[in-house]
């Protein structure tokens, strides 16, 4: 075989291969599509983490949709963190969900008793409404969510009582450096 048809050949392998890893990650993420998933909260890490076990006693970490709320370290964090408690811990919760983020977690609306947990850490102060991946969602909690961070924030309700809340977005950034 000619040097020049092994390049090729292997070319070929390669983008078989990243063709077959798309299709792969593609169809993970389709067969996620639009879960509704009931439990129990058994856990909480902050203000927009959670864990939720199911009826199969299968635990999903759970991360709250539309929402970015104060980490540990930050002031509020933990604040935000005994918010999300005291809505869901020991409640009976449905997640409902769409898409898994990079780290497997499930990106989903957690209702507990009808009540959007998500909305609710929002309208207290706990956390921003998420823009960077506002287009996710329905346009109903989109506009639910921005009005309840404004409100927020003009009433200087949780966070918003600092005068100038570091976003956690940034927060995280700033660590990395």
């Amino acid at each position: 075989m000619k040097m020049t048809q092994l390049k090729h050949l292997n070319s070929n392998r390669l983008i078989l291969w990243v063709l077959i890893g798309f299709t792969f990650a593609y169809s993970i993420s389709q067969a996620w599509a639009d879960q509704v998933i009931p439990g129990k909260v058994v856990g909480i890490t902050d203000g927009d983490t959670l864990t939720l076990l199911d009826a199969t006693n299968t635990q999903h970490k759970i991360r709250l949709a539309g929402i970015d709320s104060p980490e540990k370290g930050q002031p509020f964090g933990q604040h935000c963190k005994k918010s999300l408690s005291d809505l869901a811990y020991d409640r009976d919760a449905t997640v409902e969900s769409s898409k898994l983020d990079r780290y497997g977690r499930v990106i989903g609306k957690v209702l507990v008793d009808g009540q959007d947990v998500n909305l609710e850490q929002v309208r207290r102060g706990c956390g921003w409404h998420y823009k960077k991946y506002q287009n996710e969602q329905p346009l109903d909690d989109r506009l639910s969510y921005n009005a309840a961070e404004e409100s927020a924030r003009a009433s200087k309700v949780g966070l918003w009582a600092d005068n100038d809340p570091v976003p956690p977005w940034d927060w995280r950034k700033a660590g990395r450096k």
